[in-house]
């Protein structure tokens, strides 16, 4: 990786003339910005910019291109691929200052929204209006919709609603040299020339910066019933997902959870409806949604006599108050972070097509018998998209940091051979990089940096992420 050099002071002291002392942050922020989810990886940037207009994100970009300064865009840093890490240092653009919700239309059913926007408060804001967006990934109590478009996030309802992309009409970006535009129409339909929109949406921050957006929104749901299977064995529990939507259930959300991930969690729940019994390997949380409650229940009936007959599941809960209901999604949404405190770990976002979960989760654990690793693997099985966390446990620092390659190109190279890809909703970011050209092929990589090189001729927007090496600045 070439290393770009650090900010000089006249620099620093040029970019506080153009745009401020309160923009510009004391360089004591540095090291707070230098870091996100991703394991414990640490990229100090040289100074921290938190705009408060798209005039100024336009000035510093151009200030940038101009002086081949590397900028990071950056959210709530709750990324969990390295996608918001200065690696090349330089300029941390943070947009946390752009917090507004700027309207909701309730006539049209869309809103227009800042990035910096957490994605829990713009679903509390919805809800109170009777309105819906559906991308809720696990981090939406901290995430900001920036983060999500740049990654593109889904989450538990994306089974049934579909990813953050599904709901993006529109887009203000500022790219490299300062251009501000709109990507598109605040319309449901747009078949007037390319689709720039859904270019930005999943990019990263490599392509512009994103400082408005327009999403289309539905109306809210006005029930749910929410379910919790235990199974024996966690390929079985995998294997009984593709069978219930081809018996013709439609649940909302529909999630895989393995005995440890459960285990590890519990204690940060500790009012969670659940006891883990001896034999228990796995369990399923599914949700069903909609505007009729006795439909919604019988739904709910039918798909636990389904698992409890068929398929190997053991007694079903059913979550009979809504404490019971948030203190089991509260329980499958601080996996990934119980995770984490029990050990360093590397999340690997793996997805395919959901008929192959269970080949997927033998895959995994196969690899990891071989190589020495242990795992701990959940995710939204609805969608085929499984997180396979490897513990560092007592494997050594060498081990650690070098020894799993192998491991982890395998588990990438099985996902393509079941018709998946590395990531569902992570994004490709800093540690996924060297492992792309697993997936795609050569012409399809270069094709997409030829791109890259359209929009940021110079490579200053989050260099060295997305492909596997990076032009020189």
């Amino acid at each position: 990786m070439d290393s770009s050099p650090s900010l000089t002071a006249e620099q620093l002291e040029d970019l506080v003339r153009l745009l401020g002392a309160d923009v510009v942050l004391p360089l004591s922020a540095n090291e707070r910005y230098g870091s996100d989810m991703t394991e414990d990886l640490f990229f100090p940037p040289d100074v921290v910019v938190a705009p408060h207009t798209v005039e100024q994100v336009s000035q510093l970009l151009r200030w940038c291109n101009e002086h081949r300064v590397p900028v990071v865009a950056r959210g709530a840093g709750t990324g969990l691929s390295g996608g918001a890490l200065a690696v090349r240092a330089g300029v941390c653009l943070s947009m946390e200052r752009f917090n507004r919700i700027v309207s909701i239309d309730e006539a049209n059913f869309q809103a227009t929204v800042e990035p910096g926007v957490i994605n829990y408060v713009f679903q509390q804001a919805l809800a109170e209006k009777g309105l819906f967006y559906p991308p809720d990934p696990s981090s939406w109590g901290s995430s900001t919709l920036g983060g999500n478009l740049a990654h593109n996030a889904g989450g538990p309802k994306a089974v049934k609603y579909g990813v953050t992309n599904a709901y993006v009409l529109n887009l203000q970006v500022v790219l490299a040299n300062g251009t501000v535009l709109w990507t598109g129409a605040n319309t449901l339909k747009n078949s007037t020339g390319y689709n720039l929109t859904q270019l930005f949406v999943g990019s990263e921050g490599t392509l512009g910066v994103i400082t408005q957006a327009v999403f289309r929104l539905l109306p809210l749901p006005t029930h749910k019933v929410l379910i919790l299977a235990p199974f024996g064995s966690a390929t079985q529990a995998c294997a009984s997902v593709a069978a219930l939507f081809k018996a013709g259930f439609s649940p909302c959300a529909l999630e895989f959870m393995e005995r440890d991930a459960i285990e590890y969690t519990l204690p940060y729940v500790p009012d969670a409806p659940i006891r883990l019994e001896e034999g228990v390997e796995a369990h399923l949380l599914i949700e069903f949604d909609g505007n009729d409650l006795s439909a919604l229940t019988e739904q709910a009936l039918g798909a636990a006599e389904l698992l409890t007959e068929h398929h190997g599941a053991g007694a079903v809960l059913f979550a009979d108050s809504e404490k019971d209901r948030e203190s089991l999604w509260k329980l499958r949404r601080k996996v990934g972070e119980a995770v984490k405190t029990h050990s360093v770990y590397k999340e690997e976002d793996t997805v395919v097509p959901r008929a192959h979960l269970p080949e997927l989760l033998a895959g995994v654990k196969e690899i990891g018998g071989r190589y020495g690793f242990r795992s701990v693997c959940y995710g939204h099985a609805g969608d085929g998209n499984l997180h396979v966390n490897i513990l560092k446990g007592d494997l050594s620092e060498e081990r650690w940091t070098s020894g799993l390659d192998p491991a982890i190109r395998e588990i990438f190279a099985l996902c393509k051979q079941l018709g998946g890809t590395l990531s569902g909703e992570h994004g490709v970011g800093w540690v996924q990089k060297g492992y792309l050209e697993v997936v795609q092929a050569p012409e399809h990589i270069e094709l997409q940096r030829q791109i890259k090189r359209l929009f940021d001729p110079n490579n200053i927007l989050n260099p060295d992420k997305i492909f596997p090496s990076s032009p020189a600045l």
